[in-house]
């Protein structure tokens, strides 16, 4: 799942098409009616829940709408790995939570392994059970209670930083001059999380 982008309102194509790209969009030339692959294409816009505007033109529905179907394009191939580059950017609240649970439900009945590039943890924190914090070539890995510590944090940072549980969620604050980071705002760090099927 690539980065969130918005695509031009006139682009001559369907949400049902940019699924259907997840099943033969590396072939050239006009694709032959293949019920085998409307069918794959309609139970993955089913998945998702997105039944609704998936023959409208994808450059007019929202940024969550867009990224449901984003969603469905990735698994309508049935991978066993999912490789998402921050699939929650520019999504409100609501459509991350939405997003967040499409994947998670997708991990559990696949069994299949889901690689998050993401600047913000919370959002997948329920999700992984590895991370992987890389800073100017330094970088910490282990489980989220190991590796989001002030300790680790303040080490891989090379200044002081404090890490807060609040109700679920964690609040990495700090302040650097050192590292080239600003941090004198709350601030989420950057991250990769990895989910291994158990």
């Amino acid at each position: 799942m690539p980065q969130h982008s918005t695509f031009d309102p006139d682009l001559p194509l369907r949400g049902r098409d940019l699924v259907r790209l997840g099943i033969d969009g590396h072939r050239w030339g006009i694709g032959w009616r293949d019920r085998a692959a409307d069918g794959q294409t309609a139970a993955a816009i089913s998945s998702v829940g997105a039944e609704r505007y998936a023959d409208g033109p994808i450059g007019r529905l929202s940024g969550g709408e867009q990224q449901r179907l984003r969603v469905a394009q990735a698994l309508v191939g049935q991978p066993r790995i999912l490789l998402c580059d921050e699939p929650l950017a520019n999504l409100d609240l609501r459509y991350q939570q939405a997003i967040t649970d499409l994947i998670g439900g997708w991990k559990e009945r696949a069994r299949g392994t889901v690689l998050f590039v993401t600047h913000d943890v919370n959002p997948v924190l329920g999700l992984v059970d590895q991370v992987l914090f890389v800073v100017n070539g330094r970088w910490a890995a282990g489980t989220p209670d190991e590796v989001l510590t002030s300790e680790r944090m303040s080490d891989l940072y090379g200044s002081h930083v404090d890490v807060v549980r609040v109700h679920g969620r964690i609040l990495v604050v700090g302040e650097s001059t050192e590292t080239g980071f600003n941090l004198d705002e709350p601030h989420h760090m950057p991250v990769s999380v990895e989910h291994e099927a158990h």
